[in-house]
């Protein structure tokens, strides 16, 4: 293998295919990253058999090959390179590789290509298509939602549900529950259903960029993987097996209080209630006050008690449709939730201390966030 490429391009591939290399993992070669050409490009992958990531880099191919390199020495090397041509080339009966840029000559010891697993090759024929910025926003809306408790794997996961032109993301952990609706670019021939690794749409969303091309999503029968493309990243996972809970039994049906109030005022007098909570519980209450009369406007009262570190109260104001109300929720998830919805206003309806409340964004009906009271005490 004989390749030219530029040190940026080279910085940007390892950078987008290093989150897939497994760090400690009992075969040497998955801390290597593939490099291969690949019909006039350099082709990078890396998979820690559960994720795997390839990007195809523009280079010039002088001769044809591929082999693994050590992930981490290779990354540190090329992030300290001049921004210059890059001259890779590798003595195959001792698989080294020799880097030349500039000034600087390295030597690096590699793994025979044949020992890296395979990543399958997927057709994108009949591929679901999506806007890859609604996509992005699907996944910071959904995924933060997913459970981290490996005893749960099917929570770790996020639905992803196709039917027709829309798609439908839903993450739960037992405590709040996320669901995003968006439009596809076209309509597809038959309904989808599959469990995606939270953590893989994370990756996704972060390689996939700023461009507003469409994301291709493929689900190769009988294989239990996913595979998405965009632009020169695909981004293959396994998929989650089991079944996921029925979320919507879980979305209230109706409510007995609907309070609106500005996003960005909320959001900060969680983030204050937040500093006193934490030292505890995270228990955060909300005190939703009806209007009396001319009198008195409608106001939420946040507020959090520290034992260690004092208390906090917070006075938001709010147009309330409904009774007043004394309800506790997670000051973390609520800020969390709050954090990733655009409109400048937001609706909370609840019914009861002990029932959950739903956040929706005013004026955006493809989002929902459902959170579970927490106990007054």
């Amino acid at each position: 293998m004989k390749v030219t490429v530029l040190q940026e391009n080279l910085a940007r591939g390892l950078g987008i295919v290093s989150k897939a290399v497994s760090p400690r993992s009992t075969l040497p070669v998955l801390a290597n990253v593939l490099l291969a050409s690949d019909e006039g490009r350099l082709r990078l992958s890396a998979t820690n058999l559960e994720l795997g990531i390839t990007c195809w880099i523009p280079a010039r191919i002088e001769e044809e090959g591929s082999t693994t390199v050590p992930a981490r020495t290779f990354s540190d090397l090329v992030n300290t390179l001049p921004g210059d041509q890059v001259s890779l080339k590798l003595d195959v009966p001792t698989q080294t590789l020799n880097v030349r840029c500039g000034t600087s000559t390295n030597d690096i010891k590699c793994i025979d290509a044949q020992e890296f697993p395979p990543l399958p090759v997927t057709d994108l024929e009949g591929a679901i298509q999506i806007n890859a910025g609604d996509f992005r926003e699907m996944i910071h809306q959904v995924a933060f939602a997913a459970s981290t408790d490996e005893a749960r794997p099917v929570l770790m996961g996020v639905l992803i549900q196709v039917e027709k032109d829309k798609m439908t993301m839903a993450a739960a952990d037992g405590f709040r529950l996320s669901v995003r609706k968006a439009a596809l670019v076209a309509p597809v021939p038959a309904p989808v259903s599959a469990i995606v690794p939270a953590q893989a749409l994370k990756e996704l969303a972060r390689v996939a960029g700023d461009g507003e091309e469409p994301i291709y999503m493929a689900l190769p029968k009988g294989r239990g993987q996913v595979v998405f493309r965009v632009k020169d990243v695909e981004v293959v996972s396994q998929l989650v097996d089991g079944t996921f809970p029925d979320y919507q039994q879980i979305i209230p049906r109706s409510y007995k209080s609907r309070t609106l109030v500005s996003t960005a005022a909320l959001l900060k007098a969680c983030k204050q209630a937040e500093i006193f909570a934490r030292e505890g519980s995270n228990v955060a209450r909300l005190n939703i006050k009806s209007a009396q009369g001319d009198l008195q406007p409608s106001e939420v009262e946040i507020s959090a008690i520290s034992e260690e570190t004092g208390k906090n109260e917070t006075i938001v104001e709010a147009t309330v449709d409904g009774g007043g109300l004394l309800i506790a929720f997670n000051v973390k998830f609520l800020r969390e939730a709050l954090e990733v919805i655009r409109t400048p206003n937001v609706a909370l309806e609840t019914s009861a201390p002990n029932a959950p409340g739903v956040i929706r964004p005013v004026g955006d009906d493809n989002f929902l966030h459902v959170i579970m009271p927490m106990h007054l005490g």
